[in-house]
């Protein structure tokens, strides 16, 4: 008995000698266990449910995204008894190029698997990559019978190359189904090798990465511009205002300071007035089609001041018709 204490207490003296050495090789298995775990694809279980069917909740926070698009080319619409279909799996995402993926028909046909495949151990019925790549060839060979629709499960995951589980993975799961055979045409097989069975959204593909010195060119570009037609438009409008402000003081200091505008002949009046009503009636219709087809706006103030400055001339016309006759001494 106190043989065996003193055993116990040599091996306790040398895990305290040598915990340091302990301790690191456990935190080394600790690293590499995730990629050791799985060396041949992912699990067929996760807990009790089947991971081809609620997909790789390890991964991408655990919900699927559709910002990969998971695809299975050569896929029939129908099946022939005992014909062999070439599959291919593909994945694609803006920037995970790479992953893997868990295919599955229920063992309603036979799954081979191609070249970067292979049978899961769990279930040899179904297939998965044998390492991380893309564009997995895999062969379906149809059932015996006619056993009516055959449905298939595939999960595929863009991983982004860090060899953890985060949620830079991201993951989707595409089902789909075959139908018996004679229930719909057959594509021939041109049309087969390219039939393409996916999911995901294909815009997420195309992620534009802007360049910072192009926005902010962009934006210096768009400032100047606004600062431009701003800086017109009050020009322009502010030219208008002082140019009608000196015709109303014009008429304001003739009337007060110089007698009034001059006498015209009501033989020169009658022609004059009718030429010019004519014009400004024209003008008027052409500020009311400039307004009424959005023009812009200087096109708009053109149009209003020649339109103003017409009818004017026909205010200056009867005002000056109006106006009493004055003689001059000429002596």
């Amino acid at each position: 008995m106190f043989k065996g204490m003193q055993q116990l207490e040599y091996i306790g003296e040398v895990m305290l000698r040598r915990s340091p050495q302990i301790l690191i090789l456990l935190f080394t298995v600790l690293l590499i266990a995730p990629a050791l775990a799985m060396p041949g694809g992912p699990p067929w279980k996760n807990g009790d449910d089947l991971v081809v069917e609620t997909g790789c909740s390890c991964h991408g926070g655990g919900a699927p995204s559709t910002e990969v698009v998971v695809s299975i080319s050569g896929v029939p619409r129908a099946y022939e008894v005992g014909q062999v279909y070439n599959f291919t799996i593909s994945l694609q995402h803006a920037s995970n190029s790479e992953g893997g993926y868990l295919l599955w028909d229920y063992n309603s046909g036979t799954l081979t698997p191609g070249e970067g495949s292979t049978s899961v151990p769990e279930e040899p019925g179904a297939v998965s990559q044998s390492a991380v790549g893309n564009d997995w060839e895999v062969f379906w060979t149809a059932p015996d019978a006619d056993i009516g629709e055959v449905s298939f499960q595939l999960v595929g995951n863009a991983v982004n190359g860090n060899g953890q589980f985060d949620e830079g993975d991201l993951w989707n799961i595409l089902s789909f189904s075959i139908s018996s055979p004679d229930t719909t045409y057959q594509d021939d097989e041109d049309s087969l090798a390219v039939r393409t069975i996916s999911v995901g959204d294909y815009e997420a593909l195309f992620v534009a990465v802007e360049n910072p010195e192009a926005v902010e060119a962009a934006r210096q570009e768009g400032i100047a511009e606004d600062f431009f037609n701003n800086g017109n438009l009050f020009y322009w409008t502010t030219l208008a205002i002082i140019i009608v402000g000196a015709v109303v003081q014009g008429e304001f200091y003739e009337r007060k300071f110089g007698g009034g505008p001059p006498h015209l002949d009501m033989r020169l009046a009658v022609p004059q007035g009718l030429r010019r009503g004519l014009l400004s009636a024209g003008l008027v219709l052409l500020f009311a089609w400039s307004i009424d087809s959005s023009q812009s706006w200087g096109i708009m103030l053109l149009c209003l001041m020649i339109m103003l400055w017409s009818i004017f001339g026909v205010y200056r016309t009867i005002v000056q018709a109006r106006a009493p006759k004055q003689y001059t001494d000429l002596v």
